[in-house]
């Protein structure tokens, strides 16, 4: 293990070391911010899932659906900026999308995926899914789901061309390119949707990793029946939610990384995760803040809550980010932020002045709650309580 960590946060270190001896890491990485300044920054294992160079700092990993905690950011400074309306609708901005009877979903609807379109009727291709007009006129010709603004459900992909496409519209650039310059370069994060060429190296591949088995027999985390229903059904919501690209791209692929899929490609170090989030709270570092104390309470307020269409399991989301609770157990009560599906979680905590980043390069079974991540959490918050 390398890096270092505050008085006081010594917990996290011992849980860190526990996830490689216990729970299955292979490579990982972990930093935590307080009021603006690192407090643990800890890296460990090898930088591919099977081995190989060492972990080192400045290592990146793909973040899944971590990503959509930025794809939020972009939508959310836009508002701030005066440039997006949150109450207007989608169709403001992107005529084409009010097919449909979709004329009435409004950008808030989006964030708090309330918009209806979880899904695709033909799952796009990874080529189609990385080209964004052919994404963004798949969504926008999508009949949804259920009538949109009254209730919720994960947009597990989708949310890439919905987020990207607003973005593109208001200032015509791209999602990625927007987030470069406006998100990324003022914070000093290693956070990329599109990961470019000359970061590449930077880049560990991912894989699937078995979580540890439990004494006497099993696993140690085994979704209910009804979760596991849905996921294994090709005709349920859920199914068809993650399976709108099809077949599933390599992720490790340099043309999938490059693409700029901000639902679930985002590529970044767990460093610029933290700082990403703690730019959202406060300065960072006595510097950057991007969001206003107005758009961090919008940021987690609750606007979409009980059981989800998709994850069937109950869900809460504020605008564009998950809140604490069962399905996702952040800090406390005022925290907001994104997991990753099988392990990347970031997050931000308001009350404590606490901000997380964690990436890994095995991927465990599991949307959220992923159980080292879980440890690590469970671990800053013993530290804030000793």
């Amino acid at each position: 293990m390398n890096g270092t960590v505050a008085t006081g946060f010594e917990p996290v270190r011992d849980a860190f070391a526990h996830n490689f001896d216990a729970l299955g890491e292979r490579g990982a990485g972990v930093v935590v911010y307080r009021d603006g300044h690192k407090v643990v920054d800890l890296w460990a294992g090898t930088r591919d899932v099977s081995g190989g160079a060492p972990w080192e700092r400045g290592t990146a990993q793909i973040m899944r659906s971590a990503t959509k905690g930025v794809a939020a950011a972009a939508l959310l400074l836009l508002h701030q900026r005066g440039e997006l309306d949150l109450d207007a609708p989608v169709s403001a901005y992107w005529p084409e999308f009010k097919e449909h009877g979709k004329e009435h979903v409004l950008v808030r609807d989006v964030l708090a995926h309330r918009a209806g379109v979880p899904a695709l009727d033909r799952p796009l291709t990874p080529a189609e899914a990385a080209d964004p007009d052919t994404g963004a006129a798949a969504v926008a010709a999508q009949a949804p789901a259920w009538e949109p603004g009254t209730d919720h459900g994960y947009h597990a992909q989708t949310y890439s061309w919905l987020t990207g496409e607003l973005v593109r519209r208001v200032t015509g650039r791209t999602v990625g390119a927007w987030t470069a310059e406006h998100i990324a370069a003022p914070v000093g994060a290693d956070l990329w949707v599109g990961l470019p060429a000359a970061e590449a190296h930077r880049a560990g591949l991912i894989g699937p990793v078995e979580p540890p088995a439990v004494p006497g027999g099993g696993l140690r985390t085994r979704p209910r029946k009804n979760v596991a229903d849905a996921y294994s059904d090709p005709g349920s919501l859920t199914r068809r939610a993650f399976g709108a690209i099809a077949p599933a791209p390599d992720e490790n692929a340099p043309a999938y990384r490059a693409a700029e899929l901000p639902a679930s490609n985002g590529v970044g170090t767990a460093e610029g995760l933290a700082r990403f989030y703690a730019s959202l709270i406060g300065e960072v570092d006595g510097g950057t803040r991007l969001f206003t104390p107005d758009t961090a309470q919008a940021a987690r307020t609750e606007a979409s809550e009980g059981a989800d269409r998709v994850l069937v399991v109950p869900t809460r989301f504020g605008l564009g980010y998950m809140l604490h609770g069962a399905a996702s157990p952040l800090l406390g009560p005022g925290s907001f932020g994104h997991p990753g599906r099988g392990g990347p979680l970031g997050f931000a905590d308001p009350e404590s002045g606490i901000a997380f980043g964690y990436v890994t390069n095995g991927m465990q079974k599991g949307v959220t709650a992923d159980p080292r991540a879980q440890a690590l959490v469970r671990a800053v918050r013993a530290s804030l309580a000793g």
